[in-house]
């Protein structure tokens, strides 16, 4: 089978982005982890499949598979990249578009100075809705919030984490830490990633705040590994610092791939705002076993 491909990234978190408005392509997920390889496919930290329109009212849908094959509800680099695409391959001339995901509708804005704004959606607290498994334990107050004390295997010395908890249409554990080069990234975040109490897995998040408008963040996303940059992990780390109390409305988040910007308004149902670069790489052809 031989496929058409668009490579892109925001601020470094990578991806292979492929037209299926004319027609499903059908891929396994053997076919996405080929694709997402770097050595033997195109190489990529999710894949973004442009599907037209499922219902009245909505633009485009919007399907993601990490590196790993697996379907994903989220990501919020990957909607701007989405956002780019279609107007580059002039599938729409709008600047505002309404865009369905399995975690809901967003609506990725592209501004005048190139960059792209995508509302996210609120971000969910219920632990039974994230989901997390909360039996057996009590959240710690920290702040104007609260945190969830977490022991990352069962051996009598386990480490224990502090982690705030939150959805952003995928499950997020953000830890503070006093410097992100230091941070546990590659111990913990597998850990933390296939935490039993995360039945859907779990991005682990380490955030180093460095004033009330700007942090530092390194992300182990599930499915993936550490990225360059990860949106949704952005926004979770950006919500669980405002409800601790910690951070302003709005904040500079810089990843090791660049800067991202995230807006939040505080309560419950107001949606987070984030804003960030879209870029197209290079585009090309490829031919993916049948078999896999």
């Amino acid at each position: 089978m031989r496929i058409r491909f668009t490579k892109m990234q925001g601020a470094g978190n990578d991806f292979v982005v492929l037209d299926e408005t004319r027609q499903r392509l059908s891929l396994t997920t053997g076919q996405y982890r080929f694709l997402a390889d770097r050595h033997y496919g195109v190489g990529a930290d999710q894949i973004l499949s442009v599907r037209p329109s499922p219902a009245e009212g909505i633009d485009f849908e919007y399907v993601i598979h990490n590196a790993d094959g697996g379907e994903v509800e989220q990501c919020g680099n990957g909607a701007r990249c989405f956002a780019r695409y279609v107007r580059d391959k002039g599938l729409s001339s709008r600047d505002t578009l309404r865009v369905k995901t399995v975690s809901g509708v967003i609506e990725p804005r592209l501004n005048p100075d190139g960059r792209v704004t995508v509302d996210m959606g609120a971000p969910v607290f219920d632990p039974a809705a994230i989901p997390f498994d909360t039996a057996g334990l009590s959240p710690q107050a920290d702040g104007d919030w609260e945190k969830w004390h977490l022991a990352l295997d069962t051996s009598a010395d386990s480490p224990i984490i502090s982690a705030a908890i939150l959805s952003m249409g995928n499950p997020h554990a953000v830890q503070e830490v006093d410097d992100a080069d230091l941070a546990p990234v590659h111990t913990q975040g597998p850990l933390v990633e296939n935490h039993p109490r995360f039945p859907n897995r779990a991005n682990a998040g380490f955030v180093q705040i460095l004033s009330r408008s700007s942090v530092r963040l390194r992300v182990w996303e599930r499915g993936v590994g550490e990225t360059l940059a990860c949106g949704t992990g952005a926004c979770a780390a950006v919500v669980a610092g405002i409800r601790l109390g910690r951070l302003d409305r709005k904040v500079d988040v810089q990843t090791r791939g660049g800067m991202l910007t995230i807006e939040w308004a505080g309560g419950g149902g107001s949606p987070v705002m984030m804003t960030g670069p879209a870029v197209t790489v290079f585009e090309g052809e490829m031919e993916v076993p049948e078999s896999l």
